[in-house]
């Protein structure tokens, strides 16, 4: 599959409306054919995850944004579904805590990077300071800023900060994969109808949901600005269409398996030394008697 399509190119001016349509699904007629390939996907992506492992050389950070209800759990539960846990691990960041306001806002996910070998999820992330801090700017506030300054000046000076760190990141092999899950607002309206109306999915939702949601607009002029301004040579936004989720979860993996195919994986060489010793622990082996 072409993954050009979900790429916004460094330096474009994007509208969410215009140029991505949440209900794309490429070639694919049939959701059976598309979950083959995810199938497939899932297999290649462990064998992945296996080689970044042993290697020891880079880490994946890979970051999920999206409005409510586009399903971002369940494409990190399908996508990562062969992975085995100790290389993975996820975090979900909430509001953050008093402990987490008394420092900067990249704090809290700094101390939670992959370590190399690994592969770190983040669900939602440090860009919820670009939206909804700036949908509801007084959660500036409470966050002890010695200067906020005019207009636009904070989110100007997070874009760029935020552009340097992914950057630092990048530099020290923590690669980064951005993803925004683009749920349509029609079909966020039935996915929130359909928790509510089924006991078994009652505890997903919440009450702030439908409040949030009144902030559509706001949220999507929000997210252009942060695609806009943070889409990089080095780490590029990628925008997932999320209307159906069999689409969704087979787009995020190709594109995962593309960029570890593209680090050039390769199991360690052992030295000529260690292989004696394994030559020497199997002869050892072989003359047990059982």
């Amino acid at each position: 599959m072409n993954h050009d399509p979900f790429i916004v190119y460094p330096g474009a001016k994007i509208s969410l409306i215009n140029d991505y349509d949440p209900s794309y699904k490429a070639e694919f007629h049939e959701e059976a054919e598309a979950k083959i390939k995810l199938k497939a996907g899932i297999k290649e992506l462990a064998n992945y995850q296996n080689i970044l492992y042993a290697q020891n050389t880079y880490a994946l950070l890979i970051i999920f944004q999206a409005m409510d209800a586009a399903g971002k759990d369940s494409t990190i539960k399908h996508v990562m579904s062969g992975v085995n846990p100790q290389g993975c691990q996820v975090f979900s960041f909430k509001a953050p805590s008093d402990e987490e306001l008394d420092h900067d806002y990249l704090w809290r996910s700094m101390k939670a990077l992959p370590e190399r070998g690994r592969i770190g999820i983040f669900n939602r992330s440090y860009y919820e300071e670009l939206l909804v801090v700036r949908v509801h700017p007084e959660i500036l506030e409470k966050q002890k800023l010695h200067y906020i300054g005019d207009g636009n000046q904070i989110w100007q000076q997070r874009f760029e900060e935020i552009n340097n760190f992914e950057k630092y990141l990048v530099n020290n092999g923590i690669i980064v994969l951005k993803f925004f899950l683009n749920v349509s607002k029609k079909e966020q309206k039935k996915r929130f109808l359909d928790r509510i109306e089924s006991p078994e999915k009652n505890w997903k939702f919440s009450a702030n949901d439908v409040r949030e949601r009144a902030f559509w607009d706001d949220y999507m002029m929000a997210y252009e600005d942060v695609f806009n301004h943070t889409s990089t040579e080095w780490s590029p936004w990628h925008i997932i269409p999320a209307d159906r989720k069999w689409f969704t979860r087979l787009v995020v993996s190709e594109i995962i398996c593309a960029k570890l195919r593209e680090l050039n994986l390769q199991y360690p060489i052992v030295s000529e030394e260690y292989k004696q010793k394994l030559l020497e622990a199997k002869k050892m082996l072989e003359s047990e008697i059982d």
